[in-house]
């Protein structure tokens, strides 16, 4: 609003602010850019008071325009002859002081800008702002009065305003803080049960906030390999400290307003949002933010049919601010559980842009979001994933995910738990014995089941058992359902084994749909698959936001798809195991003879067929399947999935059964070591722990006695059960080789594995891979020496080495009878962007120069980090070593250790080498020439078994057949007193009866 007035012509033009603000104080700064010209001339220079402080609008606003008022609603000023009444001077010169020739009425809340009041009348109650100055002090004043109101003439009066203000907005902080606390500083875990809470900061573990979108959930899975798990291993998320989460990261320089933060069900996040307030509350972190209102979605559901404004919304939650301005302050919302809100919001529909504006909750909070409502408050929104997308991106400045519990987390978690760190050390020891549960406890609703369950149990008596994971999937699967009925229904319902009639059915569709999508091996499916199965209409149930969510793949290049997905892959195991059992005892046999191609009538039967289906897939497919249908059968299982099952009846006699079918498959040579490892899973959840107990005992006892292959399957269970292991050395154990090749799985859980002289051959290295790609693999070195792989064996085994999940820095492969065709994959792995290999020994291997031809291909490429190099034997010539020569030149930055002894490099190859070594960084370099007319004969050597039926009765062979020795004098008097009974099987002709002589079983060319 433009004010006219009469100016002398020595005056200059000032401008000055008056506005109606209720019971708040403003000043403005004391400053040359906010004082005009004509003040400065009146006030004490470059001075400004004691109390002055910055406020958020602190400025000077400029002359308003009719355009502009017009816009903002502004009551019109007009203006009227009149005389004026009771001077109102401002310290002026003779010089300065002019009346003026017409008056300024404005109404109630208007604002009146004008350089000085002089010889006016000011009618009703006012803000002024003015300048005084005296001979002790000067600054800034605010004075609010009725007519005829003097200036206060003195800083005193106007500390005494600003010390009110203070108290004011001191008082509503400190009430919003203690509102806030004592909403969040107490939980329930899991269920709530009256006077169960406890401390927040009692349990609270640190959870892994990641900034960016995954685009999936945690998949790593105990059996399978997932390419899905691999990606996301490798790919590096920034992770966040939740207090940082309107912080810019490192790099960016963008304001941060609205946060998103996703994660599943149970995952932590309004935990977190309760652990954020406190941080604020105790002053820990964001004490620049003034005030923090917290909505959960769920509360505002009831408001939702109710139109307000967002001044009304805030004050009732939060009275204590109904008295503030609270845009003159920097405030955050927080919004819980997006998810949990039953009404759409309504993005870019009607405009609302002023707090005290009544619209709709939905338009209040779509306005909000976009930015026109409020926006300089700052927004924190939880979600779980399939709901964040209704929230277009534009709107949302920084996306976080929790992921849960990393395993230090988890380890944390039971320790604060338990204040017995002794029974917290036998949970952790139990968790970590079940890959499956391990990884699950990266939810924390899941950890709680875990510690509530062992915890039981373990304090009853004082001796180990195992840990049972059917049973707390059970309680997993029951307890979510439950906790999201009481937030979408407010169901009271404290049975956690009771279902609603509606919640069985649609639980009962999607384990059909995880039964059929098991038996396609599928991961991620889409909505219309659901439809096709006739269970279209239970995506948007409770049921299904609890155990599945939804995931963003991005198929082709910035083409992105939306697809659904269970919270784990064990979980859709579970409830497909679950499926068949109820198909089982609802005599539905027709669906059960398509899956497991016979037709099961006994309990017995149904777990026989499961089993051998399971030992059909070397991928592991269906082996947590396996285990959780085994241990569904078991009483207290029954009991706890009551509502879900009908009752089996007498089960002790089928799975007495199938304990003995299981014994039998253990000691059948030829057994998978992981399908082995399966079964000894399967008989701890049917409680039976003998093979264990044996393996136990037979440690604890003197002399070590041959290990039966049953119980080497046994004994890498339980040697995977344990801590990591620094070395694994097979051999210090007395076993077969069939034995030693049941203990392989046991190297993803070593440092270290020595796997020398075992006698492997191809077969076993597709074990040695699968362990390689393990996601829990530790491993870093490897020996696979004096084995027979070959070029076969070196195949499989690349497959592990080009896994993202592969950490080995070192890898022995000499006496393995490799030939020049396996270097080809050999070399893709060492320039492959996964490969960690540092270390690699290909010695006493007929590669000749074809071979290492083709290995100098990836030495020459810079993506090659080879340090160390051994080639000794390899029947090398001068060409071999041309090109080893040549590509150490062309990446010199890498290789220090080159050992080519016992070839034939010649003269010139010694001297390129020479050449080589002064002009890269090779450190060591071992050469050594072996003569044309010598033949390494251990090149042709083989193993060789005795034939017993041939050899002389005089001769003494050892147990491997592997020594021979002449028995002495008085053996022979012995057995000669002795009366020899006949052989049952018939003489060899060709036996040496007079000689001291043998003859091997094989064939030697």
């Amino acid at each position: 609003m433009a004010v006219k007035r009469r100016r002398s012509s020595t005056s200059n033009r000032m401008d000055a602010i008056t506005k109606h603000i209720p019971r708040k104080v403003k000043r403005v700064p004391r400053n040359k850019e906010n004082v005009s010209p004509s003040h400065t001339k009146t006030c004490s220079k470059n001075h400004e008071s004691p109390v002055q402080r910055k406020r958020p609008s602190d400025s000077v606003s400029p002359i308003p325009t009719k355009k502009h008022r017009e816009n903002q609603g502004s009551p019109v000023f007009r203006k009227r002859s009149r005389d004026y009444v009771g001077p109102h001077h401002i310290s002026k010169t003779p010089e300065q002081r002019s009346p003026l020739p017409l008056n300024v009425i404005a109404k109630s809340g208007a604002k009146a800008l004008a350089p000085l009041f002089n010889s006016s009348t000011i009618r009703g109650s006012v803000n002024t702002i003015f300048n005084y100055s005296d001979s002790n002090n000067s600054g800034t004043g605010i004075q609010t009065g009725e007519l005829g109101r003097q200036p206060p003439d003195s800083p005193a009066q106007h500390q005494n305003a600003c010390k009110e203000e203070d108290t004011k907005l001191q008082e509503a902080q400190e009430k919003n803080k203690s509102n806030l606390k004592k909403k969040n500083e107490s939980i329930f875990e899991g269920i709530a049960r009256p006077g169960k809470s406890v401390l927040l900061k009692s349990v609270y573990t640190n959870l892994c906030f990641t900034e960016g979108d995954s685009g999936g959930v945690n998949d790593e899975h105990e059996v399978w390999q997932n390419k899905g798990t691999s990606r996301r291993e490798v790919s590096q998320h920034m992770c966040v400290c939740i207090d940082d989460i309107f912080k810019p990261l490192p790099g960016q320089e963008k304001s941060i307003r609205t946060v998103l933060t996703k994660g599943i069900a149970g995952i932590g996040k309004t935990v977190s949002v309760q652990k954020f307030v406190l941080n604020w509350v105790e002053g820990k972190a964001n004490q620049d933010v003034v005030f923090i209102f917290q909505f959960a979605f769920q509360e505002l559901n009831a408001v939702c049919q109710n139109e307000l404004s967002l001044k009304k919304l805030i004050y009732s939650f939060y009275p204590e601010t109904k008295h503030l301005n609270v845009k003159a302050y920097k405030v955050l919302f927080i919004f819980d559980g997006l998810d949990e809100y039953r009404y759409p919001l309504k993005f870019l529909s009607k405009r609302c842009a002023s707090i005290t504006e009544i619209a709709p909750l939905d338009v209040l909070l779509s306005n909000l979001i976009e930015g026109n409502l409020f926006p300089s408050a700052l927004l924190w929104i939880t979600s779980r994933p399939a709901a964040a997308c209704h929230i277009p991106p534009k709107f949302i400045n920084q996306v976080t995910e929790i992921r849960g519990f990393n395993d230090p987390q988890k380890e944390e978690y039971f320790r604060k738990k338990f204040p017995d760190q002794h029974l917290a050390s036998r949970i952790i020891s139990h968790v970590q014995s079940s890959r499956s549960l391990h990884i699950m406890c990266h939810i924390p609703i899941f950890s709680w089941i875990s510690a509530a369950v062992l915890g039981q149990m373990l304090t009853k008596d004082d001796q180990e058992i195992p840990s049972t994971l059917t049973q707390i999937y059970s309680q997993f699967l029951l307890i979510q359902i439950n906790l999201m009925n009481n937030k979408h229904q407010s169901d009271t319902e404290r049975n956690v084994t009771k279902l609603q009639r509606r919640d069985k059915e649609i639980l009962m569709k999607l384990a059909e749909f995880a039964f059929k999508q098991l038996e396609k091996g599928s991961v991620m499916f889409h909505k219309e698959d659901l439809k096709a199965c006739g269970s279209g209409n239970v995506a948007g149930s409770s049921v299904y936001s609890v155990l599945c969510t939804e995931v963003i793949e991005e198929e082709i290049a910035l083409i992105q798809e939306r697809f659904g997905c269970f919270v784990h892959l064990s979980i859709q195991e579970f409830l497909a195991a679950l499926y068949t059992l109820h198909l089982f005892t609802s005599i539905k046999m027709n669906l059960l003879k398509e899956f497991f191609k016979k037709n099961p009538r006994t309990l017995h039967g149904l777990q026989k067929a499961a089993i051998n289906k399971a030992l059909e897939h070397k991928n592991g497919q269906f082996d947590l399947f396996l285990r959780f249908l085994l241990g569904m059968s078991l009483d207290i299982n029954q009991s706890l999935l009551k509502d879900l099952l009908p009752w089996t009846g007498r089960t002790s006699e089928s799975i007495k059964k199938t304990k003995l079918h299981i014994n039998n498959l253990l000691k059948k040579k030829g057994l998978s070591p992981d399908r082995g490892i399966n079964l000894i899973h399967c008989l701890v959840e049917l409680n039976d722990c003998s093979l264990l107990a044996e393996i136990q005992k037979g440690e604890s006892t003197g002399p070590k006695k041959q290990i039966r292959i049953a119980l080497c399957s046994a004994l890498a269970y339980m040697l995977m059960s344990d801590t990591v292991l620094d070395e694994f050395d097979p051999k210090k154990y007395k076993t077969s080789q069939e034995g030693f090749r049941r203990l392989i799985p046991v190297i993803k859980h070593s440092r270290r594995a020595r796997l020398d002289h075992c006698g492997l051959s191809a077969d076993c290295c597709e074990t040695v891979s699968f362990a390689l790609q393990s996601a829990n693999s530790h491993l870093t070195e490897l020996n696979l020496s004096h084995n027979d792989l070959g070029d076969l064996g070196l195949e499989k085994l690349c497959v592990g080495l080009k896994s993202p999940n592969c950490k080995l820095e070192s890898l022995d492969l000499s006496f393995n009878k490799l030939n020049a065709s396996g270097m080809k994959l050999l070399s893709d792995v060492l320039i492959g962007p996964h490969c960690k290999l540092q270390s690699l020994d290909l010695s006493n291997n007929d590669l000749e120069d074809s071979g290492v031809n083709v290995l100098c291909q990836a030495l020459s490429n810079h993506q090659c980090k080879l340090k160390t190099l051994r080639l000794s034997k390899c029947r090398v010539t001068e060409g071999g070593c041309t090109s080893l020569a040549s590509a150490l030149q062309l990446n010199p930055l890498y290789l220090n250790e080159l050992d080519i002894c016992n070839n034939h490099p010649g003269d010139s190859g010694v001297r390129t080498f020479i050449d080589v070594l002064r002009n890269s960084d090779l450190e060591y370099l071992k050469i050594g020439c072996v003569g044309d007319h010598k033949i390494e004969l251990n090149k042709y050597t083989r193993e060789l078994t005795v034939d017993l039926d041939r050899a002389n009765k005089n001769l003494y062979i050892n147990k491997k057949h592997r020594r021979l020795s002449k028995r002495n004098e008085e053996y022979k008097n012995i057995m000669n007193q002795r009366k020899r009974k006949t052989d049952s099987s018939p003489e060899h002709k060709e036996s040496f009866h007079h000689r001291n002589k043998v003859l091997c079983k094989e064939g030697v060319n």
